[in-house]
Formats: structure tokens, sequence, C-alpha cells
């Protein structure tokens, strides 16, 4: 392998590590409290993103069942078809785009506000349409993509995935999701055996 190929991956480290620890500048209280709260007194919750925010979605979805909160990723092409009809009035739908115009989605913000469901945004751009038409933003930060031409979502969808995962805690403790409803969901793997193990083991 070439030397500056090992000094790219060994750089990528560097750069993720930067980025999250300068995430916790953008921490709005506010406005994390709002998502948190509209996400636990929703029935339902939608996810939608194109491209590496669309996979970062499906986590945060297969997150939230993790905790018995009916969420479902819905496709921005699908959407237009149909799909949308999971979300009821006073339903929550995520959506997740760096910059903020991704015109896949703007559509299904329509079908949103005409439906009264509340709209989350994740992004960095909080003057974009999809920051301006949503009841809660959320802001993400990158400094840049971990490959040469700052061009792949790298870094983005880390500092994405991380947001998923601050408000995924949060909820945790604001339902009182416990060990042992998540045992009882998860019986498989290595997680599932050391939950159903006799004597309930907790912690680490």
């Amino acid at each position: 392998m070439k030397e500056e190929s090992l000094r790219m991956a060994r750089q990528v480290y560097e750069i993720e590590q930067q980025c999250i620890a300068k995430m916790a500048d953008y921490f709005d209280e506010e406005s994390f409290c709002k998502a948190v709260s509209l996400l636990k007194e929703a029935e339902r919750i939608g996810t939608s993103g194109c491209g590496h925010s669309g996979i970062m979605c499906r986590h945060f979805v297969h997150l939230l069942c993790c905790v018995e909160q009916p969420a479902r990723f819905i496709s921005p092409a699908e959407a237009v078809h149909g799909a949308t009809g999971f979300l009821q009035k006073g339903d929550v739908m995520v959506f997740a785009s760096r910059g903020g115009k991704t015109k896949e989605l703007l559509p299904i913000v329509d079908i949103c506000k005409a439906k009264g469901v509340h709209i989350i945004t994740i992004t960095e751009n909080i003057e974009s349409p999809l920051a301006m038409q949503a009841d809660v933003v959320l802001k993400q930060y990158v400094n840049r993509e971990t490959d040469r031409y700052n061009a792949q979502g790298t870094t983005s969808s880390t500092a994405l995935c991380v947001i998923f995962h601050t408000l995924q805690t949060a909820l945790m403790e604001e339902i009182g999701f416990s060990n042992e409803q998540f045992a009882r969901i998860h019986p498989g793997g290595a997680v599932g055996e050391r939950l159903n193990r006799k004597g309930g083991e907790t912690g680490q």
C-alpha cells in the first residue's frame, strides 16, 4: 500500500474526532428538548433522506423500534406514491439533509403540512427550505469529509449519526424504557444473551 494511502487513512480518525468534539458547540438545548418531546408524544415516527443521509435515517428508525417506538423509513420516491399514509396528524417526520435543499424531500414537506404532521429537520443550513418549514431544526456541523476531495459522505454521516444517538439516548430516558423491555424484544445475539441471562445482568 502507498504511504500516502496510509497517511490519509490515519487522518480519518483526527478529522472525525474533531468534528464530534466541535458538534457540542452547536447543541441547542431548547431545540433539542422540543425535538425529544415531539418524538415522545408521537404515535408514529417517519424519517426520510437521500444517499448517506437516508442510510443514517434507517439506522435511527431501527434504534426507535428497539425501544418500541413505531417508526419507519419513508423512501423519498415512495413518499409521493402513498407511503406518507403511514403518518397521521400529530405524528413526526424527521428529515435529514446536510444542505437542506434536497429536492426529493420538498414535496414530502407539503404532504406533512397538509396532514398536520410535525417536522424535525437536521441540517447544516438553518436557512434552507427544509429548515424554514420545520417545527424544530437541529444544527448539523461538519468540518470536512475524510477523502482527498472532500466529497464522500463520511464525516457528515458520522455527524448525523451522533445527532440521532443523542435523540435516542434522551428519548429512552424520557419514556423510561427498561432493560427488561429490551430483553423481551431483543433475545438474539450477544446482547440478547446478556440481557436474558438468569439473574438479569445490566450495565456495560
